[in-house]
């Protein structure tokens, strides 16, 4: 996936690249809401606006027009590119094993036949990641219809892949196979390792190849000596040996789903215990009231669907019932904030616009398809609340930094040294019962006593003081009373000079009062 590098400005996801935190698991206080009429509308939208039957190929945007911050793909990126078609066949065999209806088997086979049509050398793309996207999801189609050529192109790309492991940086596949050996232009991350460890041990499985099982093993053991942080998944290795850190809720879905498979290969408990708190750590810190983050446009608006689907293995194939509320709460939430087309976007917890005035990502709507089928229904359509307490730097904070240095903060981190006229965080809130609610915020203010100006959906600012803190790292909390509409809201909270103070300001979390 080249180009998750790209786009990846947005809300909270993304310059808390190094934020730590404490891995406690949220689960949800509330009833989750999901019906089967919704999945299966979900999908139906998802087809109906993006697959082309005469292409056999899904389109990149729903106005079926080039766009230039994504033109990736064929025809300049009409359609969608090798990762965003593998997680939409993804989202496709979601719905398949979850019905078992005639359009979606089908649909499989069409979607691999146009795949094939566009791209019929896989082997034209630098990428091993994008390419082990398909060798997953062949292995999986495999499994799901029994179809040979599925197995065959799952071991082909897999087998070229593989070739390009090497014992740079103690082992692993270098993410391009391109610049091989070049840290300063390549790197090893777990984007293309753990995807390679769960398609390995699959192959293992369908083949009986020891190989395969071999293989996944080295990898394996490399990636938890060396990416699993007490369940807080690095994202890359590079130059002479440099971690970096990215918080994706789809590397700690990849990394759990390589530690299952290898669970299930070797019914050792322990690989089970490193997926279960790898999928914790995202559970915990990953999330607003339970609902996983908004991580952005692009590439990364697919990341959640990997996760969620991974979580729906640990609870199908190892018995993690725990999971099992986490899966519903969030398709639920998807469900709730679908645009009036039924389709979905990058953030679940808020109101996806109009497709037609703001085209939206195919990648985004199929992730909202995959959690739904992914999860089971419960029948109520009720707002979705969860704990009631959003992490700061979880929620959309455009140019204001996040950090997690001073002790006593919760979630991960905080929005760090905010003083900026002009920029706000943006809660995307959802409270079942309209009327007026007590808001309290989580805060340090070590340079002096700060004011930020307080709105919801709009209304007229409320000025809140926050008196100062003795240090950055004493946390001190302020309530405001803030009238809520039933369902989804915008709980905005702004530096501006209007607001009276330019001093700095940590802030930590909001909580509502449900």
């Amino acid at each position: 996936m080249q180009h998750r590098l790209l786009g990846l400005v947005t809300a909270g996801a993304l310059a808390s690249a190094a934020l730590t935190g404490v891995a406690l698991t949220v689960t949800p206080d509330h009833a989750a809401a999901l019906t089967t009429t919704q999945a299966t509308d979900a999908y139906d939208a998802f087809v109906d606006t993006y697959w082309d039957p005469d292409a056999k190929y899904f389109f990149t945007y729903s106005d079926h027009r080039v766009h230039s911050e994504h033109a990736v793909g064929p025809q300049g990126g009409l359609y969608t590119d090798y990762w965003w078609e593998a997680q939409n066949w993804e989202a496709v065999m979601d719905r398949y094993e979850r019905t078992h209806d005639s359009a979606s088997r089908q649909m499989i086979d069409d979607v691999f036949d146009g795949w094939q049509a566009a791209y019929p050398d896989f082997r034209t793309n630098d990428w091993n990641d994008d390419m082990g996207w398909w060798a997953r999801g062949s292995i999986r189609a495999y499994e799901l219809t029994g179809e040979q050529r599925f197995l065959t192109e799952a071991e082909d790309v897999f087998h070229y892949i593989a070739q390009y492991e090497d014992t740079t940086y103690g082992g692993g596949i270098w993410w391009k196979n391109v610049d091989v050996g070049d840290g300063s232009k390549n790197e090893k991350n777990v984007a293309t390792n753990g995807t390679a460890v769960w398609t390995a041990l699959r192959l293992y499985a369908a083949t009986g190849d020891t190989s395969y099982r071999d293989t996944a093993e080295r990898i394996y053991a490399w990636l938890h000596s060396d990416f699993d942080n007490g369940g807080h998944i690095r994202d890359h290795v590079s130059g002479t040996g440099q971690f970096t850190d990215f918080d994706w809720t789809y590397n700690q879905g990849q990394y759990a789903g390589a530690a299952l498979q290898m669970y299930l290969a070797t019914h050792d408990t322990q690989y089970l215990t490193q997926a279960t708190t790898a999928a914790d750590w995202a559970v915990a810190n990953l999330t607003t009231a339970g609902t996983f983050v908004n991580e952005g446009t692009s590439d990364t608006e697919g990341f959640k669907a990997v996760l969620t689907r991974d979580l729906r293995a640990l609870v199908d194939d190892a018995g993690q019932t725990q999971y099992e509320q986490v899966l519903t709460a969030n398709a639920s939430q998807a469900a709730n904030h679908v645009s009036p087309e039924g389709i979905g976007g990058p953030d679940w917890n808020a109101p996806t616009p109009s497709t037609a005035t703001t085209p939206q990502q195919s990648l985004g709507a199929a992730a909202t398809v995959a959690v739904e089928q992914q999860a089971v229904p419960d029948g109520s359509t009720a707002v979705v609340e969860g704990d009631g307490t959003y992490q700061a730097e979880n929620v959309d904070h455009p140019g204001i930094s996040t950090e997690a240095s001073n002790a006593g903060h919760t979630g991960r981190g905080y929005l760090a040294g905010w003083n900026t006229d002009g920029t706000a965080a943006t809660f995307h809130t959802n409270v079942a019962t309209a009327g007026t609610h007590t808001v309290t915020f989580r805060y340090a203010a070590a340079a002096g006593t700060a004011v930020r100006a307080v709105s919801v959906n709009g209304s007229a600012p409320v000025n809140i003081t926050f008196p100062a803190t003795s240090s950055w790292a004493t946390w001190s909390t302020v309530t405001v009373d803030l009238p809520f509409t039933s369902g989804s809201d915008a709980l905005v909270v702004a530096d501006t000079t209007s607001s009276g103070s330019g001093n700095f300001l940590n802030l930590d979390a909001a909580t509502i009062t449900l």
